[in-house]
């Protein structure tokens, strides 16, 4: 399906084996299962070896409902593999085994295992990653494995899984449509992929053409669907009689009451997010303990609205906040927008860079009306970056041209000398700038 892609964003001894790896199959992305499962069951099916999983695909909020499944789980004393992608500094971010971040060595390791038994057979990047995630986590003992699909759901490499113990659609919006098709139905039928006969599965409030996708797939595969407003739901704990904030979550299903605390990670939509992952556990038929469910409140997840404390920060003047947030599609950007209109307190800064593939009008409509200015960013180490002026005409002008996040930032420290008052700066519109804005920031994953 086209041309080779490179695969920049791999570096050190891993990058090396993906890149010989990625000369074996003419794309990068390629939706079909027939090559990994081959491989698979040349590699003695290591996916039929997991520990319960719960499987999650959507358009955003996969990320954030995968840290919260950890989190709970975590909280209840469970060892949890996790599967993610992509990476935002290092390679080895995708997979956590056991509860720890997988090491170099034995990532590249399993990848040259791999590559011998592969045998020069075509595949993609994608997949033997993905095959190098269920062997990790099929050589380690754990009860419970996190598995995010990579790119749609039906023909995604992660879609081998037979029997997961639930499956989870987060909010669907247009993204990827040269893959999964240029209509919400379409894409949802893609997402909708993942369902398994007799597995629950849940989602939370959608299009109605999306609705309606997802529960005729359901039905057809004989999934049963849980719907937020339907069969679930989830709204704010009135606040305290002195308080001015929510007392926490209160979540209702045909299983009861349960209250829950406040999502640690920012934005009003992670509410439905932590609403997903508690509800998939509570349907997943595994004996969740009850004070698990405090995990909700210890989530943490990078380059989700996440305030930066680092060197970018650190070029600010004093009293200013800088924070960062990898929403890339029109859907991101309206939830964007929700939490952008409780920062009306301070002026706020938007510095956006974008992938090549993306639709920059349908991201930045939401949030422009929020924005004092707009920074135009193309990051030279960026993976497929959006040419600066290309953000500036998908603004209608509105932007300037960066082009760098450092120079950016000192254009607004610089002119902060004639303005003391202190502001908010934001750095969102990809997941790859936002790895670049974390590795200039000094972060690293723990």
């Amino acid at each position: 399906m086209g041309e080779r892609a490179p695969v920049p964003e791999f570096t050190g001894r891993t990058g090396e084996v993906l890149q010989r790896l990625n000369h074996l199959y003419p794309a990068l992305i390629d939706l079909s299962l027939g090559r990994l499962e081959a491989l698979l069951a040349r590699l003695g099916h290591p996916e039929r070896k997991l520990p319960p999983v719960i499987h999650v695909a959507g358009t955003n909020g996969k990320g954030s409902t995968c840290a919260t499944l950890r989190a709970i789980a975590e909280a209840a004393g469970w060892r949890v593999h996790v599967m993610t992608s992509p990476h935002l500094v290092d390679v080895t971010e995708r997979f956590r085994v056991a509860g720890r971040l997988v090491s170099e060595a034995e990532l590249v390791a399993t990848l040259e295992e791999i590559e011998h038994i592969n045998n020069g057979a075509p595949i993609t990047v994608f997949e033997v990653l993905t095959a190098a995630g269920f062997m990790l986590f099929a050589r380690h003992p754990a009860e419970l494995a996190i598995i995010e699909v990579g790119l749609g759901g039906r023909y995604d490499a992660t879609n081998v899984l037979e029997h997961p113990a639930a499956c989870i659609v987060t909010s669907i919006s247009r993204d990827h449509e040269a893959f999964l098709g240029d209509s919400l139905a379409a894409i949802a039928g893609e997402k909708a992929g993942i369902f398994k006969p007799g597995v629950p599965a849940v989602t939370g409030c959608q299009p109605a053409e999306v609705m309606q996708v997802l529960q005729e797939q359901a039905q057809a595969v004989g999934a049963v669907l849980a719907r937020r407003g339907v069969e679930w739901t989830i709204a704010p704990q009135p606040p305290q009689s002195n308080a001015d904030e929510p007392a926490g979550l209160c979540l209702n299903d045909a299983k009861g009451t349960l209250a829950l605390p406040m999502p640690a990670l920012i934005g009003p939509w992670q509410m439905e997010n932590a609403g997903l992952a508690v509800e998939a556990l509570r349907l997943s038929g595994l004996d969740v303990p009850q004070t698990a469910w405090q995990g909700v409140g210890q989530v943490q997840w990078p380059a989700r609205m996440q305030r930066l404390h680092g060197k970018l920060a650190a070029m600010l003047p004093a009293g200013w906040e800088l924070w960062l947030d990898g929403g890339h599609n029109p859907g991101a950007g309206a939830a964007l927008a929700q939490e952008l209109g409780r920062w009306k307190d301070q002026p706020l800064h938007i510095l956006v860079g974008m992938k090549q593939t993306k639709d920059a009008s349908g991201f930045l409509g939401p949030i422009l009306p929020y924005a004092d200015d707009l920074w135009a960013i193309c990051e030279p180490e960026q993976h497929l970056a959006l040419p600066a002026q290309a953000i500036v005409d998908a603004s209608g002008g509105k932007a300037h041209t960066g082009p760098t996040l450092a120079r950016a930032l000192g254009a607004l420290a610089a002119n902060a000398a004639t303005s003391p008052q202190p502001a908010r700066v934001l750095i969102c519109g990809s997941l790859y700038l936002a790895g670049v804005a974390l590795r200039q920031d000094g972060w690293v994953m723990t």
